[in-house]
This record gives C-alpha cells, structure tokens and sequence, in this order.
C-alpha cells in the first residue's frame, strides 16, 4: 500500500534489486492480478508474502463468507497472517461494546478454520479516531482481551506504531503479547501533524513526525518478536509521486530508523 502506484510484477522487481525480503499484500491488487498469479509471481522472486490485508469488518453484513475467502486467499498466497481491520459501529452494533462482543464472536467462528488453513488472524486496534467507522477495537489492550479467548497460534494482534503510540499502556500490553507469543505482526508508519480531511492519508514517512520508532522497535524485539517488519504508509503525496523514487526512499528512512 506504501507504494500502490507500483503495479505489482513493478513493486515484486523493485523489491529483489532493492534486497527488500518480502512484501505485505492487500486484497484488492491481488485480487485484480489474480491470486494464483500473484501467489507464482512473488514465489518465483524469492519473495515472501508477510501479511495479507485484510479481513475484518465483521460488525457488517456477510462478514463470514468474505472472510473465508480471505483467509483461503492468504493461504494460496503463502503468508501466515491474516491481518484484520474489525469494524466499527452499525445499526446491527450501535455501541462499542456490542460492536465488540460481535468482533468476538466473529472471530471464534473463523478461528479454527484459519487454523487448518495455516493462517493466524492478527486483530489491529486502530487510533480511536476510527472507532466509529472501521474499528471498534482501538487499544492493544482491547486487542489481546479478544485475542485472548483463543489458542495463540490462531489468533494474536498487529502492532502499529501509527495507531498505537499515543497510548500509554500501550508498551506493557505489547510485552504481554510477546509473553504470549501473539505479536504476529508489527507495521512502522509516522504520525504527522496537522493530518489530512479525512485523517485516513495522513500515515508519514518514517522519521519525519512525532514517534519516535527506534524505540517501538526495540520495545517489540524486548518483547520477542522476530517476524517481519512492515512499512504500511496511506499517503497522498507519497502516491502522487514516482513509485520506485518513494520505495527507494522508504528503504533509507526505515534503514535510519
């Protein structure tokens, strides 16, 4: 998504000249490529596919068959993790803790399917900011007290630096889920002030706002996680950009970092 002016046979030829391992997908590109042929693309780079984005919004209608597919989708694709965007209030959740209770009951009922499948669903708690809208789970806290109900190799949480550095608690929370062996992914984006209309853009490039990264990133590793980490930046000017001028400068700022 950093880069999603790259088509993707751009974006998997980049990533091996630039020595970037592997890259995390979102549905929509695979979907529009194929899921066979992104799958036989990225394996025959030497790439691996270290998330798949996203399941989720499950405070909606027809959660269960779409999350299904995605879960059969990141399976094909060769990834683990299944990364989920909860979903926020609705008529059928009109609060957050009906809109909660409903995330959890989601995700029990997919659960042990991901499991056959080899994939581990991730819970991403969003910035509160979306609580409303796209997700009703907005700590890690939260996050892992959903988490929590199921076996770990089934279900755990994404740590984002974006979404979670505002929170004080945040940094006992992901020791807990290192303890519990439920960090299943972790994503670095900035936070740059004033944000964007609309505040879903408003992602910045590393090193260029308020967190202080090296920090996240040496809390995560405290705490035992030793999978892949993404960069995941939603931002306009960075898509008005030239794609391979952005990923160049996405590997240097996270290299500094």
């Amino acid at each position: 998504m950093t880069v999603k002016q790259l088509a993707l046979p751009d974006l998997v030829a980049e990533c091996v000249r630039l020595g970037i391992p592997g890259v995390g997908l979102w549905r929509e590109p695979v979907q529009e490529y194929g899921i066979e042929a992104t799958a036989a693309l990225v394996r025959d780079a030497g790439l691996a596919v270290t998330t798949l984005c996203r399941g989720g919004f499950f405070t909606g209608d027809g959660w269960e068959a779409e999350n299904r597919a995605a879960i059969d989708e990141a399976a094909v694709l060769g990834t683990d993790t299944l990364v989920l965007v909860s979903g926020g209030l609705t008529p059928a959740c009109p609060d957050l803790p009906a809109a909660r209770a409903r995330i959890t009951e989601a995700i029990g009922a997919l659960a042990p399917y991901a499991g056959e499948q080899g994939v581990r669903l991730a819970i991403e708690p969003l910035h509160p900011m979306y609580a409303s809208d796209r997700c009703a789970v907005s700590t890690l806290d939260q996050a892992l007290e959903i988490a929590e109900h199921f076996p770990a190799d089934q279900v755990g949480v994404t740590v984002d630096t974006y979404h979670l550095w505002w929170d004080d608690r945040a940094p006992a929370a992901v020791a807990r889920a290192g303890a519990a062996g439920r960090i299943h992914s972790f994503q670095l984006a900035d936070w740059t002030t004033p944000l964007p209309a609309g505040v879903l853009n408003g992602r910045g490039q590393l090193g260029t706002g308020a967190i202080d990264l090296p920090a996240w990133a040496a809390l995560v590793e405290k705490a035992g996680y030793t999978g892949p980490v993404e960069v995941e930046l939603f931002n306009d000017a960075l898509w008005a950009r030239d794609g391979v001028e952005v990923l160049e400068e996405t590997l240097e700022a996270f290299l500094a970092v």
